[in-house]
This record gives structure tokens, sequence and C-alpha cells, in this order.
């Protein structure tokens, strides 16, 4: 997927032209993988420009810094400012948003002591994640042949740029085996997510999602759908999925601020439900999304309007 070109990137405080973003080959990220990065929208509605809980992502950002030991050498207020003018200077009504923390370049080596550490943050219009079309019809997706990472090896709970390469290798497969996406199991069996998105399964009227300790990453609009789904008195259980559950399901969906809420049709080649968007699904998608459309008040202030 190419990038639509936006004009200015926010660079260590300075606002840089899109092509001249550039960082040294042999900085530190490049070599070691060593970013924690976030991936938020900003949704047009009515009220102009609305980036979507934009103080959670922040403090997702900072947390999973903490967790690395990478002290961000700006405020959280000076990150979640830059990204309001980062996106009217860019003029963009609509944006992916992608602030990234890096350790950069002075020195090479495992220990990263004395790396200076970078921040970024781009803006760019990127469409649905998995395809217009799937919010409606569903994907087909496989259970993938390479596990989450076991507790106590890489934190699941951190955004990491390194996490991504085991999500690499599921994308990679399931493409390969003709599929929209992947789904991880984690060192257990059980299921966790998928490459890029968390998971629920609706069962009996309940929708049941991994919890963390089946190393996910502790997503916002996962968060989000377990509000609406209280808010609408439908029963949440966060607790371990086996494999097998997926097949029986009456109906499965990803979430994530890329996928935001995308239907599951088929799993392994096996229909889920009716083999579409079931009910439970359409019915958090339309609360989801009347968010951004003006038919729902935002009662948990959970839109940064740009002004």
């Amino acid at each position: 997927m190419g990038f639509v070109k936006a004009e200015k990137i926010w660079m260590n405080g300075k606002l840089v032209n899109w092509d001249d973003a550039k960082i040294h080959i042999l900085s530190h990220v490049i070599h070691y993988g060593s970013a924690l990065f976030e991936g938020a929208r900003c949704y047009s509605t009515p009220k102009g420009p609305a980036v979507f809980r934009l103080k959670e992502h922040t403090d997702r950002l900072f947390n999973s810094c903490k967790i690395y030991r990478m002290d961000i050498p700006f405020t959280k207020d000076q990150i979640n400012q830059a990204i309001i003018e980062l996106i009217k200077i860019n003029k963009l009504d609509e944006c992916y948003i992608r602030p990234i923390v890096y350790r950069g370049y002075e020195q090479l080596g495992v220990d990263p002591t004395g790396v200076p550490i970078d921040a970024a943050i781009a803006v760019w219009k990127w469409g649905k994640y998995l395809g217009a079309e799937a919010l409606e019809r569903g994907v087909e997706v496989g259970v993938s042949s390479w596990r989450r990472n076991a507790p106590c090896t890489m934190p699941a709970m951190a955004k990491s740029s390194a996490n991504y390469m085991n999500s690499q290798l599921i994308r990679l497969e399931a493409r390969a085996h003709g599929y929209v996406e992947g789904i991880a199991l984690d060192v257990y069996g059980h299921v966790s997510e998928g490459s890029g998105e968390n998971i629920f399964i609706v069962r009996d009227g309940a929708i049941i999602t991994p919890p963390f300790g089946s190393s996910i990453l502790p997503g916002i609009t996962r968060n989000t759908i377990i509000k609406l789904a209280e808010e609408l008195k439908i029963k949440v259980i966060e607790e371990q999925i086996p494999r097998e559950a997926l097949y029986i399901a009456n109906e499965v969906f990803f979430t994530g601020s890329a996928a935001e809420i995308t239907p599951i049709a088929k799993i392994d080649g096996i229909t889920i439900g009716a083999g579409k968007r079931g009910p439970i699904t359409e019915h958090l998608q339309k609360e989801f999304f009347a968010l951004f459309d003006g038919t729902r008040c935002d009662e948990y202030g959970w839109l940064t309007y740009v002004k």
C-alpha cells in the first residue's frame, strides 16, 4: 500500500519536508529494532477533524518506552500538541497518525546506553486497512504456524517495532496461503491476536476476548469495544480462548486503529456463523462509527478536535 504523501513530518520538534525526513544508516534503530510507536486515526466529523483517543495513544507510547527504559525528550502535552499542529499544517480532514520514538545515531552495540532518543510524527491519508468492503463482507483468515512471543521474552504490552517482525511472518504466511490476515496463538496454544489487530469472538450473545496474559497488545480500539459492549448490555468476558472455539463461534471480528472493526467470514476455510458480518459486530460497528458522524454524543471525551 503506497503512501499518499503529506507535506510535513515532525522530527525532534522541527517540521521537515516529507522527502527530507531521514535518519543515518547507522542509527541504532535500524540494526536492533529499538523503536516504540503508535497508530491512531483522525476522523472527519461534522465539527471538523478529530483525533480518536489521542490521550490514550500517547499514554501507551510513554508506557511502551518506560518498559524499554527510553526517556522521551518531550512531554505528553508536547507530543499531543505536535500531532494536532501537524494535522493542521498538512490540511488533512482525516488521516492515520504514526508517532515513533527510536534510538538514533551515535554508536552501535546491543547495549543502548548513551544512544540518543529521537522522536518523529507522520500523518497521511490511509484507507481501510483490510479493504473497504471488509467492514461488511468480512475477511478470510487462517491460524498461523507462527506463535506470539512467550512471556518474559519480548514484552507484548509494549508496541515495539521489533515485535512486528513476528507480525510480518504471520502476515506473509497468511498471504502465501491466500488469506487476508493471520491469527496467532500464544506459546500455550491459546488464541492471541492477529498480526496487527486484537480479536473477539461472539458466542451465545456474549463477546469473548483474550486477556493480556495471552501475549496481546492492550488495544485502544479493543478497550473502546469493551466499553461500548458493556453500555449496550452485552456481556464481555476476558479469558483464554482455545483454537477450536474460533470455528464454532457465532461471530468473530478484529479490532484496531487501522482495522477499526472488521468481521471475519472464514477461518482456515471454515465458515464463521453466516459467513459475513454478524448482528453484534454490526451493532458495535454502528455505535463506533456514530462517534464520528455526529449521531452519537462523545460522552467519554474520546475526540480531540483539530482547531
